[in-house]
């Protein structure tokens, strides 16, 4: 059991809120094997439900071309590059098609931000989408892209927010998270909007009661602390959020709803210097973050990823650093299983206000993804039918509802698909259930012998027509 300085029982219980310094303190202090223990009681807390559950999507990059030039990105083109695209109606509709074909059930609209479309373009598909699919939900264009839409359509992100609903858009995905702090952003995502105009675009969303997601990347750059400010700042604006709907928890938050709306904006004064709030005469049906999700940097194909590899013996301790090399970005510490567990443990046990933590097995693989399960998470993300941005970066992880049942399932739980809002669509709890309907024609992993030499009978095994039948080639890989 790890010493702690304060009493993680009382944050467990939801009857104090864990500290950004206590926070700290968790990462370096306590062991992996705390930290699932006690996220596992708070997501069991929050999700006494006897299933787990997913939902099936698809991403949707509409365009390639992109102003910014993110450093971790190996995805975005130039206008004039042979390989640039932006997708038309007829292409959006067949990959949607394929989608509802599978019981899909909603798209992940992203893409560059192009400053070549007018705001008719993204109206006009929006409108499309829902006269065609009226059923699918659309959950669309991160806060970067609104951030550059309001300077291409010369707009507020508020208009513009208004103008997407009317059109279809039903809530907004949290890409671009990234790492809040300026030192990051200004060497990670260059020409991508600030921290401050990220939680802005939110903070616009859920006051025109459109409900959104919040996300953060990992193992690059960045110092722990910053990671923790950047959830910090998550979980003031979800507090905001509750506030507005009149559901804020003094235990919590420390105040009654008036007196958090006011701690908050003295204290973020950045995300509230544009795009004024709506004076309030009572709660409204403000909207709020459903999920966090965070992931691990992947370095292939990506500019960072050139960066040197931290190595403690010539640079020293990496977090607040002095060392030249770190301190500028060239340097990146990545993040495997260990920290990514590490960190989605923390996150349970900060994020008190957030119901839903997602696993990340599209970026970790299905069987980190599978024990993020019993490390807080209480959803394994979507089968996801597409996607191009991660996948440009060297991820190649992709799994079928069969397979992400299965892993549910051999967890302890029933698996669920749900929607957007994380209502259940469908239980897979009988006889044909993806993962339990017997397949005409399993798939067979072939694989190629390298080596027929003989390295012995297994145990057990005393006559010789047995040890020839024992015979055990060597495998090594497949083909």
């Amino acid at each position: 059991m790890s010493k702690l300085s304060f009493d993680i029982d009382a944050v467990i219980q939801a009857k104090a809120r864990l500290t950004q310094q206590q926070a700290m303190e968790l990462y370096h202090q306590a062991s992996l094997h705390d930290l699932g223990d006690w996220a596992n009681q708070v997501a069991l807390r929050k999700h006494p439900e006897d299933y787990r559950t997913f939902v099936i999507d698809r991403n949707i990059n509409y365009t390639n071309v992109c102003t910014a030039r993110c450093t971790f990105c190996a995805f975005r083109r130039d206008p004039n590059d042979p390989d640039s695209y932006v997708l038309d109606h007829a292409a959006i509709r067949a990959k949607i098609q394929e989608l509802v074909d599978i019981n899909g059930t909603q798209i992940l609209m992203q893409g560059g931000m192009n400053a070549d479309l007018p705001i008719t373009y993204y109206e006009d598909l929006l409108r499309y989408i829902k006269a065609q699919f009226p059923t699918v939900h659309i959950h669309a264009f991160s806060p970067p892209e609104f951030v550059e839409f309001e300077r291409f359509f010369s707009m507020d992100v508020r208009e513009i927010i208004r103008r997407f609903k009317a059109a279809g858009l039903d809530t907004i995905p949290g890409g671009g998270g990234e790492i809040f702090a300026p030192r990051v952003r200004r060497r990670i995502g260059i020409g991508k909007c600030s921290g401050d105009d990220w939680l802005r675009v939110m903070r616009v969303a859920h006051e025109e009661g459109m409900n959104t997601s919040a996300t953060m990347l990992i193992g690059h750059i960045e110092f722990v602390r910053e990671r923790i400010e950047h959830m910090a700042a998550i979980r003031d604006m979800q507090d905001y959020a509750q506030a507005l709907r009149g559901q804020s928890d003094p235990v919590l938050s420390g105040a009654d709803s008036a007196g958090v709306i006011a701690a908050i904006k003295a204290r973020r004064p950045g995300i509230f210097a544009a795009s004024a709030p709506p004076a309030l005469n009572g709660p409204i049906a403000a909207g709020f973050y459903t999920a966090f999700i965070h992931w691990p940097f992947q370095r292939e194909n990506t500019p960072l990823g050139r960066a040197k590899e931290w190595d403690p013996a010539v640079h020293g301790p990496f977090d607040d650093s002095t060392h030249e090399d770190i301190v500028r970005g060239r340097v990146v510490r990545m993040a495997g299983g260990d920290e990514y567990l590490r960190m989605l443990a923390i996150a349970r046990l900060f994020f008190d206000n957030i119901t839903n933590l997602q696993s990340s097995w599209v970026t970790m693989g299905p069987k980190i993804g599978q024990i993020a399960l019993h490390f807080g998470a209480n959803d394994m993300g979507s089968v996801m039918m597409e996607e191009n941005v991660v996948s440009a970066a060297g991820t190649t992880y992709k799994l079928s509802d069969r397979e992400i049942c299965r892993l549910i399932r051999d967890s302890g739980w029933i698996p669920v698909q749900r929607d957007q809002y994380y209502h259940v669509l469908r239980r897979h709890e009988g006889a044909d259930s993806p993962d339990l309907v017997q397949l005409t024609d399993p798939p067979v992993r072939k694989v190629r012998q390298l080596d027929k030499q003989f390295i012995g009978a297994a145990p057990g095994l005393e006559t010789e027509e047995q040890r020839v039948k024992a015979h055990l080639p060597t495998i090594l890989g497949n083909e």
